[in-house]
């Protein structure tokens, strides 16, 4: 389902990602951990072609920046980006106009209730707190149904509920066939999730294995975490397919 090939991103000197290449299988789950600066982010805002990089990037056999690629694709970011001046509903019906959806509201609704937003429709975006204004954000990034979501350290801010229904909803989209590479440095919160880890440190991917992978060497997923990115600084890519 998607493909990441060489991708290579410098903000000046810095470099961000390097030479990161991977595959992810459709109907799975793949975890993005790493510590705060390793590349993450800048690695999805690439695969989103929201950034310039060097490499390629195939959504579905199909470049990520063409119009029928970014049909399938969704992104949820870090930090909710809202419309000070449109409320919760009006937020969900411009999403559903951007995407020409048809049928959606039955959706919308359930997306707000299982959220608890039912009650702020007519809330402003600029009036919802801040964990509020991410449950909010995840509704938006959720209304389309892509085949493929990204998403960016999710379940931050987010209460308890929210996090056990945002949970249930990646376990639906797996069984129904959709792709979820969540991005995050918070090991607990996704550790009965996923299918596959990849684990980046100072750019590089330095791991990407799946759980059967995992369990049949008799690890954790924390001590893999940790014996990378504590670890000396040149770590050695581990991979295995």
């Amino acid at each position: 389902m998607l493909t990441v090939s060489n991708i290579t991103k410098r903000y000046g000197k810095n470099l961000a990602c390097n030479d990161v290449s991977f595959h992810i299988d459709r109907g799975s789950i793949t975890v993005l951990l790493g510590p705060n600066g390793a590349g993450k982010s800048t690695l999805l805002k690439s695969i989103t072609g929201f950034l310039r990089y060097n490499g390629t990037v195939f959504v579905n056999g199909i470049p990520n920046k063409t119009v029928e690629a970014k049909r399938v694709m969704g992104y949820i970011p870090e930090i909710p980006s809202l419309y000070p001046n449109l409320t919760v509903a009006e937020h969900m019906e411009f999403i559903a106009r951007a995407y020409k959806l048809t049928d959606y509201r039955d959706f919308a609704e359930e997306l707000l209730d299982r959220f608890e937003l039912s009650d702020k429709k007519k809330k402003f975006g600029d009036e919802l707190s801040k964990g509020m204004q991410q449950k909010l954000n995840l509704c938006l990034g959720l209304l389309p149904r892509p085949r493929l979501l990204l998403m960016d350290e999710p379940m931050i801010g987010l209460d308890p509920h929210a996090i056990k229904e945002l949970k249930k909803m990646i376990e639906e989209m797996r069984a129904e066939g959709r792709t979820v590479l969540v991005s995050t440095h918070m090991i607990d919160s996704i550790d009965m999730l996923w299918d596959r880890t990849l684990i980046m440190q100072n750019g590089h991917l330095a791991a990407n294995v799946t759980r059967e992978e995992l369990e049949q060497n008799g690890q954790k997923l924390e001590d893999l975490f940790f014996s990378i990115t504590e670890s000396a600084p040149a770590v050695p890519p581990i991979e295995t397919e």
